[in-house]
């Protein structure tokens, strides 16, 4: 661009209001250069022409060209005018989006996801607008980094309740969701000595970034029918073992009452302890949902869940119970991460939770993915004769289990990929002890469902049937 035009690109600037049109000229100009439509080398036209086209005084003009040359964007000598300096490089940034996607397909079966439409959206604003007009000044200052006393109270009530724990509020941390809880236990853990850390398999493929990034590596430990297989474990030499005994992610298993007591008794031989990971543990259809194992022993269980199944995974929410023997580590490594969860976050989710908004929220996602699992059975059992659905009752997903006829298992995901149906194999999740009994040819996934609605559900398995 030529510098003569250069005053077309601040004219904006060159109208702000008095007191701030310096500034304004300033940042004009600036973004100009930085975005490249005013190129290198390109010559400005004089302080006092620049002035005059724009309608404002010289001075501004020089200011504004002594601080950009001042900080490298312009350059300037005695008599020979003001030129686009070249140290300038960088074009404008452009923010990615990194989120999780479905990839557009319109009936995929990746589980992991709840139904976002579902979200309460009138019931949390409404607790939002009330928490704004009635939380006191002080309190949107740096908070406990265990989180606020109301919502540890509120979580204290409604976990014991619910999930039958041992829930101290003073051992009750708030945390970003699941992820964090992990990730501050394995650093707590390393920095005790610990090395490695015992994960289900097949489990959940984000333990092993998590642990690691505390410096903690992961030893995989198969499944049987109860629950992790005793054996490997007591082999294994870990301390520290990650569980999903409500419901185990993704062989929708429930530990067995044998294997619980067993699995405490290890924990207690080995003065170790269990991270209980209850994701989906409200989420029972066929009965009362099992208490968490933490109940049954709360100083050798630490105990997290969170509101992405129930609520949102957007809103970074969720708790960690911890033994008192961690509990002052847990809390000083969440000081020094973050300095602890926003607060108006924190007491817009007390208030939901106090005022029952929670409750009727599980209700809700209760029936809707209730109904979703019967329509995802249904429609297998018709459009897959002898396929089976296997784990309990209960979650946002389940596993299928189609006869060899279907099989190759990579030719079956190939084709049900061609014909634009997302899917995951249990394979996918570990090496299974169970997934290796099955014959050769069988194919197992791991289908997800809550994110679906019925009709959804029907027309992706019908697709699915006619891709194999």
């Amino acid at each position: 661009m030529d510098g003569t035009a250069a005053w077309e690109l601040l004219l904006p600037a060159a109208s702000a209001p008095a007191r701030t049109r310096g500034r304004a000229l300033q940042a004009a100009l600036r973004e100009a250069v930085r975005s490249g439509r005013l190129a290198p080398g390109t010559r400005l036209p004089s302080s006092r022409d620049l002035a005059a086209d724009l309608g404002v005084s010289r001075g501004l003009i020089t200011e504004a060209y002594e601080q950009l040359t001042a900080e490298g964007y312009l350059r300037s000598g005695r008599g020979a005018g003001t030129w686009v300096g070249d140290a300038v490089r960088a074009a404008r940034p452009r923010a990615r989006d990194l989120a999780p996607r479905s990839g557009g397909d319109r009936a995929g079966f990746v589980p992991g996801t709840p139904d976002l439409s579902l979200f309460p959206r009138s019931a949390w604003g409404a607790a939002q607008r009330s928490v704004l007009a009635e939380l006191p000044h002080e309190a949107l200052g740096y908070p406990d980094p265990r989180g606020l006393p109301r919502l540890r109270t509120a979580l204290a009530e409604l976990l014991t309740r619910r999930r039958g724990v041992v829930a101290d509020p003073e051992r009750l941390v708030v945390v970003s969701g699941v992820a964090q809880a992990t990730a501050l236990l394995a650093s707590v853990l390393h920095a005790r000595g610990l090395r490695t850390a015992g994960v289900e398999s097949p489990g959940s493929p984000q333990h092993d970034a998590l642990y690691a990034s505390a410096g903690v590596a992961t030893v995989p430990l198969p499944l049987d029918d109860e629950g992790l297989a005793l054996g490997p474990l007591h082999e294994s030499g870990v301390r520290a073992v990650v569980t999903t005994p409500a419901h185990q992610f993704p062989t929708g298993i429930a530990y067995s009452a044998r294997r619980r007591a067993a699995l405490l008794d290890w924990a207690r031989s080995v003065d170790g302890l269990v991270l209980e990971d209850d994701y989906d543990g409200d989420f029972r259809y066929d009965r009362a949902p099992v208490g968490a194992l933490q109940g049954l022993d709360p100083e050798r269980v630490a105990y997290t869940g969170s509101v992405s199944k129930s609520l949102a995974p957007g809103l970074r929410l969720g708790w960690l119970l911890v033994p008192e023997w961690l509990a002052d580590d847990v809390v000083e490594r969440k000081r020094t991460t973050d300095l602890g969860h926003p607060a108006l976050d924190q007491a817009l989710l007390a208030r939901f939770v106090e005022r029952g908004e929670y409750d009727r929220q599980l209700r809700l996602c209760q029936r809707a993915y209730r109904e979703r699992r019967d329509v995802l059975v249904a429609a297998l059992a018709e459009h897959f004769p002898g396929s089976r659905v296997s784990g309990i009752a209960a979650g946002l997903h389940a596993i299928a289990t189609f006869p060899e006829r279907y099989g190759p298992e990579e030719r079956f995901l190939a084709r049900v990929a061609e014909a634009g149906v997302a899917v995951r194999s249990l394979a996918q999740y570990g090496h299974g002890a169970s997934g290796e009994k099955e014959a050769k040819g069988v194919v197992r996934l791991v289908l997800g469902y809550a994110h679906l609605p019925p009709g959804r559900i029907r027309t992706g398995v019908e697709r699915m049937a006619k891709a194999v």
